[in-house]
């Protein structure tokens, strides 16, 4: 990066240096700072960013914050289960000036009535398994004005390219058509004081020392538009059942290597 961009990604990482801890028990994790930046680059290229109203869905990368520092959006808003980042971006915002909404909420839940229609952008890093996907993706779609425009990124980590068609099926049908697909945009730690997704090491045949710090887990962001008016393939009033865990997809998830029946 350089000139604004590099200013914000300097003004970005001074204010999260005290960033909350991934969970396990909410699959959280966060991509590298840069990758962040990234996202809001290819948002201000498109249009997505200037006076636009931006709802994130989940929001472990605290986007929302990066988002806020431009001054660009004209709304920004975060749905996210865990109100430990709620509590961080309400404080964040009331000492750097930033304008956040934020409400706790589980994806599987019906969607709050004022939120539908309400925004021009979605953003989210979904749950990647299935039923997680078309919960992530049909309630934001369920946000977004006629002509809005959804990002989300999609591993190959959790997602075989047999859920990957699934994703395009779901597009479809919600009205929306994919216009970018960038491999390998998002590159992920996977180490945390809290939260290990290299569990899957213990299956190996050959021992696996300390990583290094090597961030191998990556993500391909897809940025998507409405044509037309949106159809959400769950009605926004309806629950979603969501599977926490894909037996055969997933490989990062520490619970399967755990003698556990959570999830």
């Amino acid at each position: 990066f350089d000139g604004k961009f590099r200013s914000l990604l300097d003004d970005y990482v001074r204010v999260i240096n005290d960033r909350p801890s991934p969970r396990i028990e909410f699959f959280q994790g966060y991509m590298r700072e840069q990758d962040v930046i990234s996202r809001i680059a290819l948002m201000h290229y498109y249009g997505d960013l200037a006076d636009k109203a931006l709802i994130l869905i989940g929001d472990d990368d605290l986007l929302s914050i990066a988002l806020a520092l431009t001054r660009l959006p004209s709304r920004i808003f975060v749905l996210d289960i865990d109100e430990r980042l709620g509590e961080y971006i309400r404080r964040k915002s009331r000492e750097h000036g930033l304008d956040i909404e934020f409400q706790k909420y589980n994806v599987s839940d019906p969607l709050p009535k004022d939120l539908i229609g309400a925004f021009d952008v979605f953003s989210s890093e979904p749950l990647e398994t299935l039923s997680g996907l078309k919960a992530f993706l049909s309630r934001g779609v369920a946000c977004l004005r006629n002509e809005g425009v959804g990002y989300f990124g999609l591993s190959t980590a959790e997602a075989s390219f047999r859920k990957w068609m699934a994703v395009e099926r779901m597009l479809l049908r919600m009205n929306c058509v994919i216009t970018d697909a960038i491999r390998d945009f998002s590159r992920y730690k996977t180490l945390y004081e809290e939260a290990n997704y290299e569990k899957f090491t213990i299956k190996l045949r050959f021992p696996v020392g300390v990583n290094p710090g090597i961030k191998w887990y990556k993500s391909t962001l897809i940025r998507f538009e409405v044509i037309g008016r949106a159809k959400p393939i769950v009605s926004p009033e309806r629950h979603i059942p969501v599977k926490y865990i894909d037996r055969r997809d997933d490989v990062t998830n520490p619970f399967l290597y755990e003698n556990t029946k959570n999830f």
